[in-house]
């Protein structure tokens, strides 16, 4: 009996194939930029013996956006090239754990950046600020590890809910891999959606108060500048960090919107609209990155050397 929808089918299989090129491409220039942060600061690591508050915190930003990256394209490649792989036990729950504890510690260390560069930078009359300014460098550390800590538990938890709603709705085959699933959402996810749009929010709100209070401080310290007459580099350099807080602030609250339709549309099951709300998710980890490179000397220094590397690697041969 032949397909009457086979020109349907083509056109999804064809949209899906589109989708994919564009996210593998994002995908691998995401996965370099990370790698090169984490690489760059591992080897500087290893040289001075110890690492600053920034760079750990760029460290583990990097480290986590790596994995995110990599285990959200696995899946989407599965999906769409060998759909049947994702029916094999135990895949799904890894992916999708890897995909929940990765993301959410991105999430949450990329908020510990901008809270961090908030109490370093700004400057405001108030005890309990000073305070922090004092001790953010110590307590760093401690909210990396929670940080860490609390996206495991994530993590384990939607590998968790994957497994029991898998085992409570499907049937083994025959050939003892693959499962069949007609999995209820509303049963198993509706709680664990819940409980990550609120994570979601806790993050995206200290992004927004820390990312504001550095623009204002910042905003206040420049008009002071101006109205004594003080063109330095100084201020230059504030109007620099001004539009890169600004530019994260931007592009933090996109993300942050595109996670929350991406849980709205998963409950929808609208394929569609998650496929094309993929495509910012899966560029903000390399642009940001990128970003963040090029505000950091050590890094952009690095960066910047690698053509005349390579360029000299080429001559000698």
């Amino acid at each position: 009996m032949e397909a009457c929808h086979s020109p349907q089918q083509s056109n999804v299989t064809s949209y899906g194939t589109i989708i994919l090129a564009i996210i593998s491409l994002e995908t691998f220039a995401g996965v370099w930029i990370n790698a090169f942060i984490v690489c760059v600061l591992c080897i500087g690591w290893v040289k001075k013996k110890t690492l600053n508050s920034n760079e750990k915190i760029l460290l583990l930003l990097g480290c986590s956006r790596f994995c995110s990256l990599c285990s959200s394209w696995i899946y989407g490649f599965l999906s769409n090239i060998y759909p049947n792989c994702l029916l094999v036990y135990s895949i799904f729950q890894i992916l999708g754990g890897a995909y929940s504890f990765s993301n959410c510690c991105s999430l949450w260390v990329s908020a510990c950046l901008c809270v961090f560069y908030c109490i370093k930078i700004a400057n405001f009359r108030n005890s309990f600020f000073n305070y922090l300014k004092i001790k953010i460098d110590r307590m760093m550390p401690w909210l990396l590890l929670g940080s860490i800590i609390f996206s495991l538990i994530i993590g384990i938890l939607v590998s968790n809910t994957i497994d029991k709603a898998l085992c409570k709705n499907l049937t083994f085959t025959c050939q003892g891999r693959l499962w069949k699933a007609t999995i209820k959402i509303e049963e198993h996810f509706y709680a664990l959606f819940f409980v990550t749009g609120v994570l979601y929010t806790i993050s995206f709100m200290a992004v927004i108060f820390s990312a504001v209070l550095l623009l204002f401080s910042l905003w206040r310290h420049k008009r002071n500048m101006q109205a004594n007459s003080m063109n330095s580099p100084s201020m230059e350099a504030h109007i620099r960090a001004m539009k890169s807080v600004l530019s994260f602030l931007v592009m933090y609250s996109i993300n942050f919107v595109c996670l929350v339709l991406t849980i709205t549309y998963i409950m929808m099951n609208d394929n569609n609209m998650i496929a094309l709300i993929s495509i910012y998710l899966y560029a903000y980890p390399g642009v940001h990155s990128l970003i963040l490179i090029f505000s950091n000397p050590k890094l952009e220094k690095t960066l910047l050397r690698i053509p005349s590397w390579v360029k000299y690697k080429i001559c000698m041969r």
